[in-house]
């Protein structure tokens, strides 16, 4: 009895003395360009500061696009994809953990017939692979960093929603008011075609003027059942992000009356490391990538087992469980590659490559961040002069075209400078409407593009 607990004492101290013992590179974070501040961003804005804490809630002031956006959180498939993703990675991690410690079954067998070879038999054992290498521990830390990896991408999936859901909202509110200015127009074009076809019957003006008219009134016609299309498919494109089958879409606020918070702290470049998902989520699984090449170089070398076994055995169920029949044992073996033509050399060189591969997406994707803040920094600042421009225009054809009716009416024209002026103002009626739906867009892909706090 005092030589078997000896032999337990040795082995669990050979157990526990591997976890000093691992191979494999160690992780360093690559490095990225540096800059202080982007290139259209706000020179005098704290650097200091980001969006992370900003939820996305209060850049808002239209209750019922939040909660359209809050029933796309609860209800999107995608997202719901994600987060079953995200229960499956939590479970690959626990099967993971569990190869680090001993594994333990049992077994029991019954026999009529009295013979050695069937026995009765009670016993339970336990067999042990100890992580000598770190091949267990580096498999749990890629596990780890791929479940931080899917929680990012469940991010992804949730700033994309809650982004995509606002845009469309803001483009659906845009033809709304498309499709007012166009029925305005037509209801203005069409009472200045029943005057002018009163004064051709009169015989006070030309044909001319009856078929120009008459062709502007068809042009707003046939643009409303265009608008309306558009306004379908957008409504359905809304219903499936909030997860629910193709029906109207509740109307808040006009593009107008919306308003969101127009000044976004931003920070430094190298601080979307901090903020933006999909940046994290490359560089977990370039972390996930490093630890796998442990995996791969501890597959190298000898593995050392633990196995123990105890019960009773008996040729008869009657004698099974006296002191003849109770059976105990204990021992520990290795087992290793000797000569496989460079397999395991090259399964390492396999995993290098991997995490070389994934590195060079984590930099690309640090590249592609920045660019898409810049990218949204200056269209916020350029839409805001468009839009300025714009509205500059719209009262300049607006007075243009009240002039030139009434310089008609007088008889000093032709309907046809009437016809350039109004399709002018109509023209720049849309593009305004156009314009701030943009502006508005433009606000939430910048705060996506910071990183904004999604969670």
């Amino acid at each position: 009895m005092m030589k078997n607990l000896k032999l337990v004492l040795v082995l669990l101290a050979i157990a526990v003395f591997p976890y000093s013992c691992m191979v494999g590179p160690k992780y360093s974070k690559p490095e990225q360009p540096k800059t202080d501040s982007f290139q259209f961003g706000n020179k005098t804005t704290d650097t200091t500061a980001n969006v992370t804490t900003l939820k996305w809630s209060t850049i808002f002031n239209d209750d019922v696009l939040i909660g359209l956006i809050q029933k796309g959180i609860q209800n999107n498939y995608d997202l719901k994809i994600a987060l079953a993703r995200l229960e499956q990675a939590k479970a690959n991690l626990g099967i993971a953990k569990a190869d680090l410690y001993p594994s333990f079954q049992y077994s029991g067998q019954v026999n009529s017939a009295q013979t050695f070879l069937q026995q009765t038999s009670l016993t339970a054992n336990m067999s042990w692979e100890l992580d000598f290498w770190g091949k267990f521990r580096h498999q749990n830390k890629a596990l780890q960093s791929e479940l931080l990896a899917t929680d990012e991408a469940r991010k992804v999936v949730l700033s994309t929603i809650v982004s995509t859901i606002a845009v469309s909202y803001f483009e659906l509110r845009d033809f709304d008011n498309q499709l007012e200015i166009t029925q305005h127009t037509l209801e203005t074009r069409q009472k200045a075609y029943d005057i002018i076809n009163e004064r051709f019957k009169s015989g006070y003006v030309a044909e001319l003027d009856k078929v120009q008219i008459e062709q502007q009134v068809a042009i707003a016609e046939a643009n409303i059942p265009l608008i309306k299309r558009q306004i379908t498919a957008l409504e359905n494109s809304i219903s499936v992000l909030i997860g629910q089958v193709p029906a109207p879409i509740e109307r808040g606020k006009t593009n107008n009356d919306l308003l969101i918070l127009s000044t976004f702290p931003t920070s430094v470049p190298s601080a979307l490391l901090e903020n933006r998902p999909d940046v994290k989520r490359t560089e977990l699984l370039y972390r996930a990538s490093n630890e796998r090449i442990g995996v791969a170089q501890a597959m190298r070398y000898p593995s050392f087992n633990i196995a123990a076994l105890a019960g009773f055995v008996s040729p008869t169920i009657g004698d099974l469980f006296t002191d003849a029949s109770y059976l105990q044992n204990i021992g520990a073996g290795v087992s290793g590659p000797l000569f496989n033509f460079g397999k395991n050399k090259r399964r390492v060189e396999v995993n290098r490559q991997i995490a070389e591969e994934n590195k060079l997406v984590f930099q690309k994707t640090y590249l592609i961040a920045i660019s898409e803040v810049e990218n949204a920094l200056q269209n916020v600042a350029m839409y805001k002069e468009e839009w300025t421009a714009r509205n500059r225009q719209i009262v300049a054809a607006q007075k243009n075209y009240d002039l030139s009716n009434a310089r008609y009416y007088n008889g000093y024209v032709s309907y046809l400078e009437v016809l350039d002026a109004q399709r002018s103002l109509f023209e720049a009626q849309l593009s305004l409407s156009q314009l701030t739906q943009k502006q508005l867009s433009s606000m939430v892909l910048l705060y996506k593009a910071l990183g904004g706090g999604w969670n």
